[in-house]
């Protein structure tokens, strides 16, 4: 009988399933084009690879569970940079600022990694949404400055945004890249 690591055993599953999700993140970040095993995960947790299965019954369920945890982190993260700002241009340069800064600690590197590896964890409804809410503050913050069309604008911004992001994953100086960024988006 295994060892119960917590005062009770919902805290003890709980433990064991967010050392699991812990350790694919970590696994993730750390080498983004290779894609975790059940043993690896395990080896990282310090679980048995079998154990895994207790709480995912395939590397499928274990993506989304990684995915469903990241996006809301990733909105959050942007909302609060946002929401820190009174002007609707500022708060235009903390959405693209926020982003950047997540690309720069390796947010996006996981995520893409998840869709390389599992695309069928992104296919969820409630995931597509999560997803697309991202963009709603940028469009809001574009309105409130008075730019016309903020949709179209908004496309625009997030694709400086993810080329500035690619450059960051290649390798070029973070705060160059944030700081041309900024710059582009002030003018």
């Amino acid at each position: 009988m295994p060892r119960i690591t917590a005062r009770t055993v919902p805290e003890h599953r709980e433990a064991q399933r967010r050392a699991i999700l812990d350790a694919t993140r970590e696994l993730l970040a750390d080498a983004p084009d290779v894609e975790p095993t059940f043993a690896a995960v395990a080896a990282k947790a310090g679980l048995a690879r079998s154990s895994i299965y207790h709480y995912f019954p395939s590397r499928e369920d274990l993506f989304r569970a990684v995915v469903v945890e990241a996006l809301p982190r990733w909105s959050e993260a942007i909302a609060q940079a946002m929401g820190a700002q009174d002007d609707p241009v500022a708060r235009v340069v903390a959405y693209a600022d926020a982003n950047l800064r997540l690309v720069a600690e390796g947010e996006h590197a996981v995520i893409s990694a998840l869709a390389a590896f599992s695309p069928r964890a992104f296919s969820d409804p409630w995931v597509q949404e999560m997803h697309g809410q991202h963009v709603e503050p940028l469009v809001a913050a574009l309105r409130g400055a008075g730019v016309a069309e903020p949709e179209v604008v908004a496309e625009l911004v997030n694709a400086m945004v993810q080329r500035a992001g690619a450059l960051i994953e290649g390798g070029a100086d973070v705060d160059t890249v944030r700081a041309a960024v900024r710059a582009v988006l002030t003018r």
